[in-house]
């Protein structure tokens, strides 16, 4: 079992070591990451300039790859054929924060894994619901062991065509976790603001800040299951055709 490894957060974030330690569990990992911080970066495929790769090390020695191309790319490129091996299956994260509701079309941890199935390989991407303001070292213990489970049920059992797994783990030793959901996309609600400044030439520029987004906290939801303490995994879909909207736009007159 050959396991790509990659984030959004950059090679050397601790999430990408913890989840990398943890998937040598399950096989042979390579680890592809991006060269610095990518959060919200979306799904990004890198077109119009050349991308550099290079080798490098995490912190407890292992090798790994880095680019300054987008999460995307990382996964990309060794399935493109710069690893030569065949990669049988993509973890991505795990990611400081949950990735909930809306957020998966703004996560490059999310992207990632859906750049996997696009080419036809099992997408994974993993994130952790760390506490708001957290200024310490996070635990990402919980969170490693969680992916590793996920991911070896994949692997036995495999997944649907078209579909990746976002997996959302709550800040808490694993043996108080409540258990696993199969949750729906909940509804984020984001508080977002514009801040208008002046450089020192008195030219504006322009900031999007705001408090941290919450969420509805809705049965089912992976909201919802984060806050009941359950590890909640959604499965997403590539397909995002509107199918009852179809039957609408129908019954148009065009």
């Amino acid at each position: 079992m050959h396991i790509l490894v990659t984030n959004d957060d950059g090679v050397t974030a601790p999430g990408l070591l913890a989840l990398a330690q943890e998937m040598k569990k399950l096989g042979k990992v390579t680890v592809f990451a991006p060269d610095r911080n990518w959060s919200a970066s979306g799904h990004v495929k890198t077109m119009d300039r050349p991308l550099r790769v290079r080798e490098t090390m995490l912190a407890d020695g292992s090798p790994a790859f880095t680019s300054d191309g987008a999460p995307s790319d990382c996964v990309a490129l060794p399935l493109l054929g710069l690893i030569e091996e065949k990669i049988d299956i993509v973890v991505s994260g795990i990611n400081p924060n949950a990735n909930i509701g809306h957020d998966v079309t703004y996560s490059g941890t999310v992207t990632a894994a859906m750049e996997a199935v696009i080419d036809g390989i099992p997408g994974i991407a993993v994130s952790l619901d760390s506490p708001e303001n957290n200024k310490g070292k996070l635990d990402y213990s919980t969170a490693a062991s969680v992916a590793r489970r996920v991911v070896k049920r994949v692997i036995k059992e495999g997944l649907p065509e078209g579909v990746v797994l976002n997996v959302n783990v709550p800040y808490l030793k694993e043996d108080v976790l409540r258990g696993f959901m199969i949750t729906r996309q909940g509804l984020r609600l984001y508080r977002d603001e514009l801040d208008r400044r002046l450089d020192p030439r008195g030219r504006p520029y322009y900031w999007i800040g705001g408090e941290a987004p919450t969420g509805v906290d809705e049965p089912g939801t992976d909201f919802g299951a984060l806050r009941a303490g359950y590890v909640s995994i959604t499965p997403l879909q590539l397909d995002l055709t509107a199918r009852e909207a179809m039957k609408k736009l129908e019954t148009w007159k065009w």
